[in-house]
């Protein structure tokens, strides 16, 4: 996706830098943007929804690094619109929003295959509702599977006739070949301790929305489950993959998912915060 994108911006622009610098934050911005229209199906008040998207400019991946167009930036918007529509088509069961939800995970996918823990979070989180029965989920959902196949499909040949080299690429690049029991310890622990970090300035910048926030949850809320699921769900799958398979999860990976952390604090904090303070 990243190569097919570059093309076009080559065949308008020609090899003028200015242009792929701009092409980062056109996908940086409509990524916000896209947050924004998710938000307000959250909030009736838009000044939350605006306060969530202004709250991951604390998160390094949507400010210092945003400069370079790589395949992390080329996923933020496929990733969020997947989100957006899944709760789309949870919500009002529209064949359209389903439609549009197997595209743009089909995007997803061919934008970087660590798109993958964000399917299995949503379908885990598919599965609870069905259990639960909370939402009115039929055979409609079944049809993004169509999209999704059909966007897959040329690159699933591609891969089987140049023996799966991205796969083995990815791999690597986790450093499966260094195989140590104690890999399995020390890696899971670097991972924690990187996203920690990176949440510091996310997390002062909403202590000054409120000193003092309580957290509270209410697990029959739909809404808190959804935010928890796209949100936590995916982060605890990577760990765990580190935990069980002692590998390295690089830093820059982890840019997408970090896109609805601002939706999911200020909905569960939201009655705690100070809007004239604000003002």
């Amino acid at each position: 996706m990243v190569a097919f994108v570059l093309d076009i911006f080559y065949q308008i622009f020609g090899s003028q830098d200015w242009a792929y610098y701009l092409l980062s934050q056109v996908f940086v911005v409509s990524t916000f943007f896209i947050v924004w229209i998710f938000s307000k199906e959250f909030f009736k008040n838009q000044v939350y929804c605006l306060i969530s998207v202004f709250l991951l400019e604390g998160i390094y991946f949507y400010n210092f690094t945003t400069p370079e167009f790589n395949v992390n930036v080329c996923l933020m918007p496929f990733w969020a619109l997947t989100v957006l529509y899944l709760w789309k088509g949870l919500k009002y069961n529209k064949i359209i929003d389903w439609l549009l939800l197997g595209l743009f995970a089909g995007f997803g996918l061919l934008s970087k295959y660590l798109f993958i823990y964000l399917g299995l979070a949503m379908d885990i989180f598919i599965l609870y509702m069905i259990y639960k029965k909370s939402f009115k989920i039929n055979f409609k959902c079944f049809i993004s599977i169509i999209p999704f196949f059909i966007v897959l499909f040329p690159h699933l040949i591609w891969l089987t006739e140049n023996e799966y080299i991205t796969i083995t690429y990815g791999l690597h690049r986790t450093g499966t070949e260094d195989s140590n029991i104690l890999n399995h310890i020390k890696h899971p622990l670097i991972f924690l301790g990187k996203q920690i970090g990176i949440l510091i300035p996310f997390f002062l910048m909403l202590l000054f929305l409120h000193s003092k926030l309580k957290i509270k949850f209410n697990f029959k809320d739909n809404k808190l489950l959804f935010l928890l699921a796209i949100n936590i769900v995916p982060i605890a799958l990577v760990f765990l993959t580190s935990m069980i398979m002692g590998v390295k999860i690089r830093t820059m990976w982890m840019t997408p998912f970090y896109l609805f952390f601002g939706v999911l604090v200020i909905y569960i904090f939201q009655s705690q915060i100070n809007l004239n303070k604000i003002k």
